[in-house]
């Protein structure tokens, strides 16, 4: 079984990812998209799942063990990963080029130093390792088949099968090349076409290099930050600007449990985050075309409003479970789909209403379809904000009024009431205005321990919600009201694990139906970031974020979550909304001001200068 999370690297073209584990093996792997079967499993399960491992030879075939360094290369996703042997110093250059006419992985090894045995192991399995493909030759090519599904291997080096494995041998000595490519087509199509190794190198880290240079963001974390914004433009599917959650499934969010899900779609509340953080950082064109994938996803009846869709606005993402693996760590079951796709979660709208509002705010400006889209949301959301539902946790224990819940709807009409005011658009805005005041009222009613003096997760519960850090950042109450300042009080003295931030206890009053516990969620630690800072707490606000920096593995990469007591990362990796949640809360704390300056403004003003 793979180590840890925090042991893996990330390659990928715009449209799928791989990830590359410290022992050369590329362990996770979905071709041709990020949502298709994959290829290479064995992340869950072990190297039978299909698995692509280039290293050093062990002596008398022992294992190597993990590489000695690796990095990216500058401000790209082109993974180096070196080995020093006692024979000599060598090193794998992994990285996927973008998207052309078919999906390539390309390995190139490079002789650094003496001389170095290397050995190569190719395991393809289909549909998540459970396909053994038939394998031929093809003229130079290597060609393997299942189904609808091939991949074809070129390179120069000596291969030979053993085990429904394909092997190679080879010395690398210093200066020589070794290349290696993988490549995707559909077994209807004709071979693809050659790719040349060093002239893909070379327009891959142009490509990479020329995107970033847009990156406004110059503060005191730019290395950090603009990794970050790579990271998140990686998990970008080019064709339709969907941003997914991130690249795999089913990794735990507490090792040996049951809390395994599959992320590889978009998640709508993520929008206004993630807008937040490539507009603050100066991506225009990606904001815009995420902006626009949401206004595909969302229309239609608001009724059927989906909390989460496919990659190209797919709306049914049926869950099941793949039982001939074992997961990771033996976590399982493994998931493929997302049943949370069909719960009701009255936030979501407030949240495509906010990210649309913040659109229009900003430099992408607005549309007639964007209006009348919100129009036909905040019809739903008057009829519907009084219901219970599901939270943005997507809990699986019986619907609740959810405070954030309700404020994200309060959220909802406060923005169409700042579009007719600011923006002249057309609507009944003293109706909203009387339903925004219905909403405040009722939360501040029912969600508020007075006791306490703090905010509960749902009305009537003596829990708390991580969540509740975003109530001043809508606007909903400012921040220096001290209701503000009691309940990030509650969540730090109830809700946090040596200084990090659990989403909600899972424990209590058993909210979300699941067995176990889970770890600190780390987009609800970088909120807390913001908070302190905005409540004049500076200091503990910084050390804070360069607390959360540190749980990043050797190459910037973060998962979802992170256990305080045995030090590894948790759930699915890399995950979009804590990198997202990195780069805001750079940003906000590079505003020496502090948010108690500007306590009316709500969360999505941005210096965009």
């Amino acid at each position: 079984m793979p180590a840890s999370i925090e042991s893996y690297a990330m390659i990928g073209d715009l449209q799928t990812a791989a990830l590359v584990g410290l022992d050369g093996s590329i362990d996770w792997a979905c071709m041709p998209r990020f949502d298709s079967s994959a290829c290479f499993a064995a992340l869950l399960h072990d190297e039978q799942a299909g698995h692509w491992r280039i290293a050093p030879a062990g002596r008398d075939g022992s294992d190597p063990g993990q590489a000695t360094s690796r990095r990216y290369r500058d401000d790209t996703l082109v993974l180096e990963t070196r080995w020093d042997t006692p024979t000599g110093s060598v090193r794998v250059i992994d990285f996927m080029p973008p998207r052309g006419r078919a999906a390539d992985i390309v390995r190139i090894v490079e002789g650094v130093s003496g001389s170095v045995p290397m050995a190569m192991q190719l395991r393809i399995r289909f549909d998540y390792g459970h396909i053994v493909p038939w394998v031929r030759r093809d003229s130079t090519d290597l060609c393997a088949v299942a189904g609808p599904d091939s991949l074809w291997l070129r390179t120069d080096a000596p291969l030979h099968g053993r085990d429904l494995t394909t092997h190679s041998e080879f010395t690398v000595r210093a200066g020589q090349r070794v290349p290696f490519v993988l490549t995707y087509q559909p077994s209807h199509h004709s071979p693809p076409s050659p790719v040349d190794p060093d002239r893909a190198l070379g327009e891959t880290e142009a490509f990479w290099t020329g995107w970033i240079e847009q990156c406004r963001y110059t503060g005191a974390w730019s290395n950090e930050v603009r990794r970050a914004l790579i990271v998140l433009k990686a998990l970008t599917y080019a064709p339709t600007g969907g941003i997914l959650a991130a690249a795999t499934t089913s990794l735990p969010e507490q090792l040996g449990g049951e809390r395994n899900w599959d992320y590889r779609y978009c998640w709508l509340r993520d929008a206004t985050f993630t807008l937040q953080a490539l507009l603050g950082a100066g991506f225009v064109n990606e904001a815009k075309a995420w902006r626009d994938w949401l206004l595909r996803a969302a229309a239609g009846d608001p009724a059927d409003l989906r909390i989460m869709y496919g990659l190209d606005g797919t709306r049914r993402l049926p869950e099941y479970t793949l039982d001939w693996l074992k997961g990771f760590g033996g976590s399982s079951p493994v998931r493929v789909g997302n049943a949370a796709a069909d719960q009701f979660q009255l936030d979501v709208w407030g949240e495509v209403l906010d990210g649309l509002h913040l659109t229009r705010e900003t430099r992408i400006g607005a549309t007639d379809q964007a209006w009348d889209l919100q129009r036909a949301l905040l019809d739903f959301l008057e009829g519907n904000w009084r219901e219970p539902d599901n939270s943005l946790w997507e809990v699986r224990g019986p619907r609740q009024h959810f405070v954030h819940s309700k404020v994200m709807a309060w959220t909802g009409f406060d923005r169409a009431i700042k579009a007719v005011e600011r923006h002249h658009l057309d609507g009944p805005v003293d109706k909203w205005r009387a339903l925004r005041d219905e909403v405040r009222a009722e939360v501040c009613r029912h969600g508020f321990d007075a006791e306490r003096n703090t905010f509960t997760q749902y009305y009537g519960s003596s829990g708390l919600d991580a969540a509740l850090l975003l109530i001043p950042r809508t606007g909903f109450l400012p921040w220096t009201d001290p209701r503000v300042a009691g309940t990030v009080d509650a969540i730090v003295r109830e809700l946090s694990v040596d200084g990090f931030v659990l989403r909600y206890d899972p424990g209590h009053e058993n909210v979300d139906g699941l067995a176990g516990s889970e770890g600190v969620f780390l987009a609800c630690s970088f909120w807390l970031v913001d908070a302190l800072h905005a409540l004049g707490r500076q200091d503990q606000a910084r050390q804070l974020f360069e607390r959360l920096l540190s749980l990043r593995n050797d190459v910037g990469l973060l998962s979802e979550e992170y256990d305080p007591r045995t030090g590894r990362q948790l759930g699915n990796t890399p995950q979009a909304f804590s990198m997202v949640g990195l780069v805001n809360s750079a940003r906000h704390l590079g505003d020496s001001t502090g948010a108690l300056a500007a306590a009316t403004e709500p969360h999505h003003t941005l210096n965009l200068g």
